[in-house]
């Protein structure tokens, strides 16, 4: 099979790209490779998948050193002739897409940031779907969309109307926008409810990274709501799983879907939505004192008010996926926090 895997130098896709070369696809990463964060760290796993850093250059495909089955190119999905060109030369049969302008807290200070990258990059998208078929079309979206919903677990049969960021706003509209070319030209789409995605090479905006950068530094870490909040934290080898079961299925319509009680993660159309968590949500003190224990250091602790776009708990429901995929996520927090901070020293203390 031929992959393309969009935000192929972040976090979720530089795993995805690794496992799917493991098992021996041919895959052509692509990236736009912004500063939103680390660059160095974005090279960093383009160069650990054979990617080097010197050989990149806007719109040039360029072959791993590590493996003659993966290609990568810099490109802005905004940049829709060369997205067009791309889909035109390459023919790919499965599309994963990662990209996307990313952080809750950021689309409250650059809300046009997301407009480019999430609205109008996710339209050029579809309509090279649109153009030239693939198999199956899989895309993030986030359990941002459950905004306000008290209701836990979150499901996918719940309504999520009532987003309270930007970021969250768009990856509802990227649900609704992908279910409706999938109902109106037939592409068979699948997008992925995220929940608290860690491990190594993960993304250093997130809490996580940000309070082992603290932790080790000596300074203080901030903790919002006094520390009484909890998260469905999920290992990215557990997510990368259920990620390619999913590519793996191409989505079909429902045969019983009720027009007069339309279920909102499935469709008429060859369309689905999936959560992808752990559903075992853990209070985030208790996540702390994992990295304070993988980094052998105490965290000294800042207590303050919820922030603005912040939720108090996430818990996914991911029953469906379970019955449809046979997902099942197996690593524990200690394991998986153990294996983040044995990178994260190794990294930057290399």
């Amino acid at each position: 099979m031929k992959y393309l895997v969009t935000g192929a130098a972040g976090f979720i896709g530089f795993h995805v790209v690794r496992h799917l070369l493991e098992r021996g696809e041919e895959v052509v990463g692509l990236d736009s490779i912004n500063s939103y964060y680390s660059l160095e760290l974005k090279f960093a796993r383009l160069a650990e998948l054979g990617i080097a850093r010197e050989k990149i250059g806007s719109g040039v495909l360029v072959t791993s050193s590590k493996s003659t089955n993966y290609r990568f190119i810099q490109l802005d999905l905004v940049d829709k002739e060369a997205l067009l060109r791309l889909f035109e030369t390459e023919k790919f049969e499965v599309v994963i897409h990662l990209a996307a302008q990313a952080g809750v807290r950021n689309s409250i200070l650059h809300p046009e940031d997301y407009l480019h990258s999430n609205f109008t990059g996710f339209l050029h998208l579809l309509e090279c779907c649109r153009f030239y078929p693939m198999k199956h079309l899989v895309f993030a979206s986030s359990s941002s969309v459950y905004g306000s919903n008290a209701k836990m677990p979150f499901a996918t049969s719940d309504g999520v109307d009532h987003p309270i960021s930007l970021y969250a706003a768009s990856k509802k509209a990227n649900e609704l926008m992908a279910h409706s070319y999938s109902h109106l030209f037939g592409i068979p789409t699948t997008g992925l409810r995220f929940f608290t995605v860690y491990g190594p090479w993960g993304r250093p905006d997130m809490a996580y990274f940000l309070f082992a950068d603290a932790i080790r530094r000596g300074e203080s870490i901030q903790v919002f709501n006094q520390g009484q909040m909890k998260r469905d934290f999920t290992y990215i080898d557990d997510i990368v799983s259920g990620v390619l079961l999913v590519a793996d299925r191409p989505a079909t319509a429902n045969i019983n879907f009720d027009r007069q009680h339309p279920d909102p993660s499935s469709s008429s159309a060859p369309y689905k939505l999936y959560n992808i968590g752990n559903s075992s949500p853990v209070p985030l003190l208790e996540f702390i004192e994992a990295i304070e224990k993988g980094l052998g250091k105490k965290a000294n602790m800042e207590f303050l008010p919820m922030q603005p776009g912040d939720v108090v708990e996430t818990h996914a429901d991911i029953s469906e996926l379970v019955q449809d995929m046979g997902y099942e996520p197996k690593t524990s927090v200690d394991q998986g926090v153990a294996e983040f901070t044995k990178w994260y020293l190794n990294f930057y203390q290399s």
